[in-house]
Order: structure tokens, then sequence, then C-alpha cells
């Protein structure tokens, strides 16, 4: 770390001896704060249009590229932990990310659509669970828009506790030539290109990023084989023992567009993805998996089809693939008194395409309306599944659900009708109606109700409604209703041949209804005031339950509601000091039981001070507050402690000589920082340890 801490030292010097930059006339203040932080005044994740935010029938929020730069990020996660209402915590196997909207946290996937330039990012075999990003880097993000509550009225299936939309970045939002690179704790290395311009008529955009990292290395006081270490006498954990969560990155996007016509591809690989603490809860040094997840998209936007109708098309194309390098180390060797002198072994691999395509028609023809028609079709298909592993299960008799070797003790090929699950297709085709009506002076209504018909489980109809009242100049009220449904993940409905917890082929959609009332308060000239209440009803919750015999199965039992605000202000102090912050508190309750539901914060506290110090430099702290987790029902392991992190950054806007440069330090004052972990015996005895202190220095040039 001995060049970062150079570069810090260095750095006082550079400030005092670049120069400040000349312009022709002084800037005003809003055009130096939209210089800093973008344009965060529209959005069209609301409605699928572009329109004022504070008017937007919707609690939405926008993030821009500048406000990622100026807050240090050095990926999405960082990012969307500083939304109101919106904790980043980590799954139990592989640590991933889980994005917990108002509190809603599930078993076995995540209640939140994640959208790359609109298409959705799901996939089929576990839904939205992690989504397998070993980060996504944020110098080719333009903005990302983010509702929290309900969407499905919009979008369909998994926009249940909210939507995520990333807008990567175009032609005019580069417009040259970028290059970067960083280098950080924990061996981190990154590199990019970027291009945007104009090549003849078109418009062309490309972006290419190669990366790799260690990950962070806590270490891990016990795990599931110290729990199998007491129960058969041996000791075979690796506990204590760091996590693993390094991985390689690849990432690529390129853009071509013209007039009205926009055609977008991505390819993002992960290779030599670690599991965190273990996919079953052991540690596992061995085990590394690939991820590759190619994507391409055609719109085609304003089309003008009759006097007062516009319409727009898309299609889009998503090809997914989990394959292995090594098999994951689900139990280290000496296992299960000895039985598995290799380790237990396995590697459960799918290969995914998503075909969807959609037609959109507005008509602005009645006077107050904005009408808005949609249909759709997806054609979902996991093509191929593959397994390999060295174990069997016993399906029944006493040693029910314990694993024993295999006969020869290596890894063998499972044929898909005896593997983890079978290929499996599902089709989509939905109809959707959205009216925005200016009933009187200052009022709005939008009104909207989406059709849904899928292949596997059935129909479902979600409808939603927003009125909208500029109750003043300074003052804007809405009153928001809205139902969103999760359509079940293949390995909820179809994985079953696992004899530990088997799929049910006849489970409905998870369901959920949200009220919310939300106000939007220019306080002052320099100070914006928002207040978000919310209450939801969750029903056909999916869980595990046991069926008899040692195993458990999926099906549609729990319930819960919640309740919430979420509080954000920003205050303009001066024309180089910028003070924001949000305060989000949520109660999500078990209705069977009466109990919290567990895992996600009731307090959630992010405060920011960014100062243009001078010459264009711009310093940026944060401080982010994560409290009062509560353990699940039946989890009596001691409550989870609250943390809070420290982060701060240095950087210069770009020079006249096309230079930029950013300091970085996560974690200040290195605080031990954890997400709660799932209950004994389906997670670790303890809970997941975050990063301590990291540093980073990033450095850019433009052409």
């Amino acid at each position: 770390m001995r060049p970062i801490f150079g570069l810090a030292i260095l750095g006082g010097a550079w400030l005092a001896a670049i120069p400040p930059v000349a312009f022709a006339q002084p800037q005003s203040e809003e055009e130096e704060l939209a210089q800093v932080y973008g344009d965060k005044t529209t959005v069209s994740i609301a409605t699928g249009a572009p329109q004022a935010l504070r008017r937007a029938p919707a609690v939405a929020t926008v993030i821009t590229a500048q406000d990622i730069a100026a807050m240090g990020a050095t990926g999405i996660d960082e990012v969307l932990e500083s939304v109101p209402g919106i904790h980043v915590s980590r799954s139990n196997n592989t640590f991933a990310p889980l994005y917990l909207i108002r509190g809603i946290h599930s078993e076995f996937n995540a209640q939140t659509l994640m959208l790359l330039n609109g298409v959705p990012l799901t996939t089929l075999f576990v839904g939205n669970r992690g989504l397998g990003w070993g980060d996504m880097p944020v110098e080719n993000i333009a903005r990302i828009e983010i509702i929290r509550g309900p969407g499905s009225a919009l979008y369909g299936a998994d926009a249940f506790s909210g939507v995520i939309n990333v807008i990567t970045k175009a032609a005019a939002d580069v417009d040259g030539t970028d290059l970067g690179a960083r280098v950080g704790s924990f061996k981190s290395r990154d590199g990019w290109w970027q291009y945007g311009g104009r090549l003849g008529s078109y418009d062309v955009a490309g972006f290419v990023r190669i990366g790799e990292t260690d990950g962070q290395r806590e270490i891990v006081g016990a795990d599931q084989q110290s729990l199998l270490d007491q129960a058969f006498g041996t000791r075979a954990s690796l506990a204590p023992g760091p996590m693993n969560v390094g991985f390689k990155a690849l990432d690529a996007n390129a853009e071509v567009g013209r007039d009205k016509l926009r055609l977008r591809g991505s390819y993002k690989l992960r290779d030599d993805l670690q599991t965190g603490a273990g996919v079953a809860g052991a540690l596992d040094p061995v085990g590394r998996y690939k991820i590759e997840r190619i994507t391409s998209d055609f719109s085609w936007s304003d089309i003008e089809l009759a006097d007062d109708w516009r319409g727009a098309l898309n299609a889009s194309y998503l090809h997914y693939a989990q394959t292995f390098n090594v098999p994951l180390q689900l139990f280290p060797p000496g296992a299960f008194a000895g039985s598995f002198p290799k380790g237990m072994l396995g590697a459960p691999s799918t290969w995914e395409r998503q075909w969807r395509l959609s037609a959109v028609a507005s008509y602005g023809g009645f006077k107050g309306h904005n009408l808005r028609l949609g249909a759709g079709h997806d054609d979902l298909d996991m093509y191929r599944t593959l397994e390999l592993k060295n174990f069997t299960i016993v399906p029944s008799g006493p040693a029910v659900g314990l694993p024993v070797p295999l006969p020869s003790g290596e890894l063998q090929e499972f044929p898909a009708s005896e593997s983890f699950a079978e290929p499996h297709r599902r089709t989509v085709s939905y109809v959707y109606v959205q009216d925005e009506w200016s009933l009187a002076k200052d009022w709005t209504l939008t009104a909207g109700l989406r059709h849904d018909r899928y292949s596997d489980f059935g129909n479902t109809t979600n409808p939603r409604a927003a009125l909208v009242w500029d109750a003043h100049l300074d003052l804007t009220v809405k009153l928001l209703y809205g139902r969103a449904f999760r359509a079940p993940a293949f390995t909820e409905q179809y994985s079953i041949n696992n004899p530990v917890i088997r799929g049910n082929a006849a489970l409905k959609p998870e369901t959920i209804s949200t009220w919310e009332a939300a106000f939007a308060w220019q306080a002052r000239a320099d100070t914006q005031v928002n207040l978000s209440l919310f209450r939801y009803d969750m029903k056909d919750i999916i869980r595990t339950t046991d069926s008899g015999g040692g195993t458990a199965q999926f099906n549609n039992v729990g319930a819960q509601h919640g309740t919430g605000m979420e509080l954000e202000a920003q205050w303009d102090a001066t024309r180089k000091l910028r003070l924001s912050g949000n305060l989000a508190l949520q109660r999500s309750i078990e209705d069977l039981t009466g109990t919290d539901a567990g895992y996600a914060p009731r307090r959630h506290a992010n405060v920011r001070a960014d100062w243009s110090v001078a010459n264009g430099w711009l310093l940026s702290g944060q401080l982010n507050h994560v409290a009062q987790r509560k353990r699940a029902a039946g989890d009596v392991r001691a409550p989870i402690p609250d943390y809070t992190t420290a982060d701060l950054t240095l950087r210069t806007g770009r020079g006249r000589d096309g230079w930029d440069l950013a300091l970085s330090v996560r974690n200040l004052f290195n605080a031990d920082a954890r997400e709660p972990s799932l209950a004994p015996g389906a997670g670790l005895p303890g809970d997941i340890p975050l990063a301590r202190r990291s540093l980073y220095v990033q450095l850019g040039y433009h052409l």
C-alpha cells in the first residue's frame, strides 16, 4: 500500500499547483451544481416516458454519473447503499449482494427487479438473488433510476419491492475517448477504455473494462462443518479461516444509434469467482465458477403512427451461463466422519436464453389525457443443465438426507433427469394500459393495469394508481397504491430431484399490495426535503417447509406486513458545500407469529458532505449507519451488532490537460461490520464479515 500513501501525500502539492479553470463568463450556482452532480430533475422509470422527478407518480430516486464520481464508488453496490430505503446485504453463499428495499427479505430469492437499459437481468434458475455481478463497474453508467415500491403494473414479474434501471453511457455522455485505471486494497486492479462520438450519421459508443481482485479476507470463526465436527467428533472444518470472494472481470458494451433507432450489446464475464463463506456454509478455498452474460437489444422509438399517436418497439436477447472451472467443495476433506477424503464436491451448471418482444403506443388526442398501451411476449428457456458430483443423498431410512460418497469416490456426470434440475421453458404474454389524466389544475391521476399470462403457473393482474397534487409552488403531495408479484424461480418450482429441498411445480407467485404517501418540499431555494410513508402486505411468500423424511419443500406459506418512512434532505449551504442525507425506518412483521421478519435494518441512515475545496478539487465524506437488525423467528443467536462506516474521497474534476485523479478510503475507521447469516443449519453459526479499511487510487485521461 506504500504507493497509495505516496500519492496521497503528493496530492496536496498537486492541489496547490493545478491552476484554476478559466471560464468565458461566470457560471450561475445552478450551472455549477449541474456540472458537479448532473441532471437529477427528470425520470423515465415511473411511467416509461420522461417527466419531472418531483411530479412522477412514484417514490423515485435518480443517481447520475457525476454523483457516482463524487461519492468515490468503485461498484454499484456502494452506490445503492446510499439510496433512501435500500440496504445492500450479502447472501449466505457466494457473498452475492441482496438489494433489500423497505425491509423486504427472502430466504432464497430477491424481490427487486434489476434492469440494464430497460432489459431485465433476472436469471431463470435463481431469479434476482445476487445476479452474479462480482459487482458491476460504474465507469460506464450514465444514470441509475430507482423506484421504491411496486412496479408490476408496468414492468411485470419481480418488480415487487422496487425497480432499479441502470442506464449506460451513450455517445453524447462520453464525447471523446476516456482511459482509466484504478488500483487498491485486496490486490484490486481495474483498467478501462471508453469512446463516444459520431461515425458519419451514426452515434457510436463503446466501453471495455478488465479487472480482478483477491477480495477481502476477513476471518470466519466457525462454519457449518464446525457444527458437523461437533456431531461426528471430527476436526475437518477449515474455520477459523478467511472469506473467499475474489474474481476476474471483463465488461464490454457497444451502442450504435441513428435518429430513432438504437442497437446495444454487452458482454459480462465473471471468471474464477469464489464462493464467499461457501455454498453449503462451509469454507471453500477450492471451488471456482464462471458466469457469462450476453445481452443485446434493439429499439425504435417515437414512431409516428397517426395523428396524436406515437409508438415504440423493442426486442432483446439475453444469454446466461453458469459453469465451473473447479468444482465446489461443499464440505472439506474428512467431512461426515471421514466419508469424503477428497471433500464433498459438486458442480451444478445452467444455460439460459431469453427473448423479449414489446410494443408500446401512446395517444394524446384526448384533452388532459396521455394514454399508453403496451403488449409483449417473453420466451424464457433454461435449455440445459449439467451436474457433476461425487455423492448421492440417502433417500429414506434412518440416515435419510445424509450424503454418501459414490462407490468410485470420484466426480461423476449425472443426466438431466437425475440432476438438481431438468431444463424448463416458460413463456409469458402480457398487455397493459396506463392513463395520465390532468383531472384539474395542479392535479394528475395516473392509473394503470397489467395482465400477465404464464405458461406454467397461470395468470396474474396487477393495478396501480397515483394521485399527484401540486399543493403549492414549493410542495408536491402524492398518494400511491400498487400491487405486484414475484414469479417463482425455477429452483423453487423444478428442483424435483433434490432430496434435501424439493421444488414445487404448484407454487403460486408471491404478491404484495402497497400504500404510499409522499411529500416533496422545496423548503428554500437551496434546500430540498422529501418524505415518504408506506405500508405493505405480502402474501403467499415462498418458503421451505418440512415435508417429512428429512426433506423440505418450497411452499406458499408466508405472510407479513410492514410500515415505515423515508426522510431525505439536501442543503446547498454555499456554492462550495452541499450537505445531504437520508433516514429510513421500517418494521416488517410476520403475520403468523407477530415477530420481526428479521435480517433487514429497522433504522438506516446515510449522511454525506461534498466540499469543492479549490481549483476543481472535490472532497466528499459519507457516513452509513445500519442498526436494529433482528433475528428471524426461532433464531436464538445473540442480536446482530449495529455498525457505522465512514468513506472519504478526494478527487479533481477533469482539467484543461484532460487528467483527473481520485483518492478514496472506504471504511475509514476500520469498523467491524457484519451482515446477518441465515439461521444455523442453513447458514453460518456467526454472521458474514464485511471488508475492513480499504484504499483506492484512480487516474483517468480524456482525449
